[in-house]
This record gives structure tokens, sequence and C-alpha cells, in this order.
């Protein structure tokens, strides 16, 4: 399966998700309810993976957690805020790279229409 497949399905489940459930609740709520309905399709997917930074050839230390990873393919950051910050994108990007992943996916529960809140970050896709 394609990251875009991959994509595809993620992203229509937090549309289902977020029209069952409304804006306005935690980001743990939306992670758990996504984490839940991905798995019901059959999807790999795991949750607040920590990632560790490798400086020099040595691993530092956890440098972050990923709110999720499907099929080891996609990294799904999810957020429930009013506006979105372009630092996110950044982040998210950084996110990628690190893991030398191709596909992330940013999704923000907290407007009133999801769709607005859905942001694609490639590296080198």
């Amino acid at each position: 399966m394609t990251e875009n497949e991959i994509a595809r399905m993620i992203v229509d489940c937090a549309y289902h998700i977020h029209v069952k459930l409304g804006p306005g609740l935690l980001e743990s709520v939306y992670e758990l309810v996504l984490f839940y309905e991905l798995k019901k399709l059959g999807l790999q997917v795991e949750r607040q993976v920590m990632i560790p930074v490798l400086w020099d050839g040595v691993v530092i230390g956890d440098g972050f957690r990923a709110d999720l990873i499907v099929e080891t393919k996609v990294i799904v950051e999810l957020k429930s805020v009013e506006r979105g910050n372009p630092l996110h994108n950044k982040q998210l990007l950084t996110y990628l790279r690190l893991t030398d992943k191709r596909l992330g996916l940013l999704i923000n529960f907290g407007l009133v229409r999801v769709k607005d809140g859905i942001e694609r970050v490639a590296n080198g896709l």
C-alpha cells in the first residue's frame, strides 16, 4: 500500500470522526478514536511512538513522540486548536526527516470544518 493510499484512508476516518464528535475536544480523544478506527480497517498503527535523536552517529535520547505512525509509512500529527501555526508543518517535516519517512498528515480537529485543517507534508514524495 502506498503512502497516498494510506493517507486517503486516514483522511476519510478523520472526516467521519469529526462529523460524529465535532470540534473542540482534547487532542487525545481524537487520537484514541482515530487509532481505533484505523485498526478496525486492518491497518498497522502505533501510538505515541518515541523517536530517538541521532547525533554524530550516537543515539542522544528521545527526540519526540509521533502521535500516530500508520503502516510504518505515514506520520500523523493531531491538533485541536482554533488556529493552526506554521511551525506545526515545519515540526512535522523535521519528524519525517528524522525518521526517513516520506509523508505526514497534520490534522487539526479544532476547526468547524476538518477539511480546512488537514495538511499533507511531504519529504521527497
